[in-house]
């Protein structure tokens, strides 16, 4: 039933987790000349807070990026005019599946291809979000990411 069913968020290991996996994503950008010019002096602390509570509202936790830090609205002005290369979209989106790894969340195909999911569909908005005179959506609610269409297995 729906309702056995854990959020991403949950499945994840919360919070915690969440932070984990933000925290080795931009340990690796640090290190990565196509994506640190998008942080130049490093990815603040504050930074990296903010994007984690975006993650695990995203992941089914609560809506405190909503509440506290302008929700979808906000998130869109940090991209926009950014001119994202499909090159850094792609990178983007490897360099965070390797931090999942790093971070050590689970690794059962559903919980991944969810995460995979997420990147694609978040990154490639992000790409024409950030291009010169694109034609942006400007209001609409921070995603709720689900499991698609592979529920974790529990035997």
């Amino acid at each position: 039933m729906a309702e056995d069913v854990p959020t991403l968020y949950d499945w994840a290991g919360g919070r915690a987790a969440i932070r984990r996996l933000i925290d080795c994503f931009y340990d690796r950008v640090e290190r990565d000349e196509l994506l640190t010019a998008f942080f130049p002096g490093g990815v603040s602390e504050e930074h990296r807070d903010h994007v984690a509570t975006w993650w695990s509202e995203v992941f089914g936790g609560p809506d405190d990026y909503t509440r506290h830090h302008g929700g979808y609205e906000r998130m869109l002005a940090h991209h926009v005019g950014l001119n994202i290369t499909a090159e850094q979209r792609h990178r983007f989106a490897s360099t965070m599946s390797l931090a999942a790894d790093d971070a050590e969340l689970p690794d059962d195909p559903e919980f991944r291809a969810a995460l995979v999911g997420y990147l694609e569909w978040g990154t490639r908005l992000a790409l024409q979000n950030s291009r010169p005179g694109a034609d942006v959506v400007e209001h609409a609610p921070v995603p709720r990411w689900g499991w698609g269409v592979a529920p974790p297995y529990q035997p």
